[in-house]
């Protein structure tokens, strides 16, 4: 294949030192680092607390990597940081790739002063929260997670809290910072708050900076909290200004409604005190601190790919059979793509034809790294390869910021990433694979020089580069808003329109939405959070699925049990293995034909989950068999188990429930449920052999990978809608049209 090469200007390179990601969970280089510290390095280190109860293995650890730790770039802004928190209590840090914010600045802070309680450090994703806690645990030498009640460092993800009485650093995915918000408005739980890959703007951090913005600039200067919350905002390439100018924002509308309180407020440092008539100072500090940058060489496609991924294949064998792999220098590859789908097509094509390379040609192991991985495959990403073996990671964008894999010398991007996109008018959110931003490339590229030179394989031409936004739409202007609202309704938010917003979404956006909520009834007509809106707001979940739960535990419907297998099955991407030959496509729809059900794809989710659930002999030969992928059902077998618990801890659940035998009457409930969750999702079959939404008006057809492809309904309700050749209705059951005119009549 011809490929067009282009090396960077190293001044453009120097420029751009500024854009590149932080430091990660396994980011701290193996390298030995000879010169003498860093005459301004700190000399005391930060994270040496009481670890008697710790493991001799634990303490060596921590020993071996305080060497590594110390040569970071931002080891020798630890005073500075520490003092301006001292003085203010919101600091805005932006550091470059490999600058170790993530891991570092935590433990900066757990001995001061004010430092009692804990501290968290919010993350985009799960695997960046995993990931990040297990390496923080081994440089401060304690214990992780949930092994012992002295564990000092844990990690809280959707389904999966492992933190324990004594947690003093708690690394956790944005939306579980925001439930914990619903319990306690005021955090009394923490000392400090750091909120991390600030620029990826998705709307949780877009919500958190706004619920911090008020608390720590609320009545009195922190609301009722009697010791002022601390706030870190972290990032890579955000706009600092626009953050300080936030954050200052309300402090001055403060000093003007309530000058003399905020004198004698508790959030309120000596050098900050201004008359009414003196210009106000900034009430938040500023850091930057410069990473470290390999030179990586650019090369273009000549021609657009139509085949991502064939064309990737390509490019990992023209990678592996010409450039030699050397032990004592990285070599991996790191392959961006936009979904489990996707990757897994691409793991099993590198798998295959690795098999069959000459003896004499180093061995090729395809990893893959998606959000919904679970937590012993994420690990696998982290290990050094064994002897005589190149790593291939075949990741989401999760590894452009979120994760960082050690290793990696060759980078192939797409170009491409699915985003979620809101359409007003038709009131649907569509899944689409859209080209990256600009500033994503180069996070993408510069992956490929953290340890040494590298080179990044574009599969997009240097025109198409031009044609890419300069910067990622912040999530917030761009998707349904029904879920954020729900959350400042839950807590206690009425005026939502006049929520600090960074940036305010359209106010067409937000009125939808609010809809949205009142259909779901979600909300009261006053617009207040109704009780059902408080119960879905308890749970991780899309206010759509968390009404389709509440609705299965009401008594008439009676089928909350097979509502929370299909949702779990729902929260995975597929649990269905993407196969790429027809051949393989018809071998599974044979294997598979016991599972479908006539009913349509979430009848036949839960036939699978319910089957995969009673296998006690061998679940992974099953999942074989019957082409299901066994690494998403051990993901859903999780998410299950974590519903269930919570919906006994709701008393939605009695523990002694079980479910109920399969029969038209039950199917038709729980059909109902959904349907009630997923009202705007419906559509009736036209004379023309089409469906059009009943709200919205909008022309959809059924995906072919549903069950119910090529089938002529008279209605269909679907949980998902994918836009690519033309839209798509995915996730489709059939129903009766006159239950849907019922529920439409319910909620107008």
């Amino acid at each position: 294949m011809a490929i067009q090469k282009h090396t960077a200007d190293p001044k453009s390179q120097r420029a751009n030192k500024r854009k590149w990601t932080n430091l990660d969970a396994d980011e701290t280089p193996n390298i030995e680092h000879k010169s003498n510290p860093q005459p301004n390095a700190p000399t005391k280190t930060f994270n040496h607390h009481k670890t008697s109860q710790a493991p001799n293995h634990l303490l060596k650890r921590r020993d071996e990597l305080l060497l590594s730790r110390r040569a970071l770039p931002i080891w020798p802004q630890a005073e500075a940081i520490r003092d301006e928190l001292r003085k203010k209590n919101v600091l805005v840090l932006t550091g470059a790739t490999g600058s170790g914010k993530s891991t570092q600045v935590p433990q900066f802070l757990l001995s001061e002063k004010w430092c009692k309680k804990c501290i968290a450090i919010t993350q985009p994703r799960r695997v960046a929260a995993i990931s990040l806690a297990r390496r923080v645990a081994d440089e401060m030498g304690c214990l992780f997670g949930s092994q012992s009640p002295a564990a000092k460092v844990g990690y809280s993800v959707r389904f999966d809290n492992a933190t324990g009485p004594n947690t003093k650093v708690k690394f956790l995915t944005e939306g579980m910072l925001l439930q914990e918000m619903l319990r306690d408005p005021l955090l009394p739980q923490y000392s400090a708050v750091i909120v991390d890959e600030v620029h990826e703007r998705s709307v949780n951090v877009d919500l958190i900076l706004g619920f911090l913005r008020t608390l720590v600039d609320g009545p009195s200067r922190g609301g009722k909290r009697k010791i002022p919350l601390k706030v870190v905002i972290m990032s890579a390439t955000a706009d600092v200004e626009a953050l300080v100018k936030f954050f200052n924002e309300s402090s001055e509308s403060e000093r003007k409604d309530d000058h003399d309180s905020e004198k004698s407020g508790p959030g309120k440092s000596p050098d900050d005190e201004t008359s009414p008539h003196e210009p106000t100072k900034s009430l938040v500090s500023t850091c930057f601190v410069e990473g470290r940058q390999y030179p990586v060489k650019t090369i273009h496609l000549p021609e657009p790919s139509q085949d991502w991924v064939e064309s990737a294949l390509k490019i990992i064998f023209q990678i592996h059979l010409k450039e030699p792999l050397s032990d004592n220098k990285p070599g991996d590859i790191l392959c961006f793509l936009t979904g489990q789908d996707t990757i897994e097509a691409l793991e099993k094509l590198v798998n295959d034809y690795a098999e069959h390379l000459d003896k004499d040609i180093p061995k090729l192991q395809a990893l893959p790294l998606f959000a919904a991985l679970p937590q012993h495959a994420q690990q696998r990403i982290f290990q050094r390869a064994p002897p005589r073996t190149r790593k291939v990671i075949l990741s989401t964008n999760i590894a452009e910021t979120s994760v960082t894999v050690p290793g990696v010398r060759y980078v192939i991007d797409c170009g491409k990433s699915k985003i979620k996109q809101f359409r007003n008018k038709l009131g649907l959110e569509s899944l689409l694979v859209k080209p990256v931003s600009k500033s994503a490339a180069i996070q993408r590229t510069g992956r490929a020089g953290r340890e040494t030179e590298g080179t990044c394989y574009r599969l997009y031409t240097e025109e198409g580069y031009k044609a890419m936004d300069e910067r990622t739409t912040p999530e917030i202007l761009r998707c349904d808003l029904s879920h954020a609202l729900l959350m400042m309704k839950a807590r206690g938010v009425d005026d939502v329109l006049g929520f600090p917003f960074l940036d305010r979404p359209p106010r067409e956006a937000m009125e939808k939405a609010l809809m949205q909520l009142l259909h779901l009834s979600a909300l009261t007509e006053t617009g207040s959070i109704s009780d059902t809106g408080l119960k879905i707001s308890r749970f991780p979940l899309t206010p759509t699925l968390g009404r389709v739960l509440v609705e299965a535990a009401v008594p008439e419907r009676d089928c909350l049990l097979d509502a929370i297998d299909i949702i779990s099955a729902l929260s995975v991407e597929n649990i269905f293995l993407n196969l790429v030959s027809e051949e393989r496509k018809e071998e599974a729809e044979v294997a598979r034909r016991d599972l479908f059900r006539r009913e349509g794809d979430h009848m036949t989710l839960l036939a699978t989950v319910r089957r995969y659930a009673e296998e006690q002999t061998d679940r992974k030969a099953w999942c074989e068999r019957h082409f299901v992928s066994h690494r998403a059902m051990q993901n859903v077998m999780d998410i299950r188990k974590q519903l269930r618990q919570q919906c006994t801890q709701l008393k939605m659940l009695a523990s002694t429930n079980n479910s109920s035998k399969p029969s038209e009457e039950h199917t038709n409930a729980i059909l109902h449920c959904i349907l009630r969750g997923f009202i705007s999702n419906t559509a009736r079959l036209m004379p023309d052999g089409s469906y059009r939404t009943l709200m919205g008006n909008q022309t959809v057809a059924i995906h072919p990978g549903s069950v119910l492809f090529g089938k002529k309904l008279e209605a269909i309700v679907f949980t998902e809608f994918v836009f690519t050749s033309k839209a798509w209705a995915r996730g489709v059951s059939a129903v009766q049209l006159d239950w849907v005119q019922g529920v439409v009549e319910e909620v107008m």
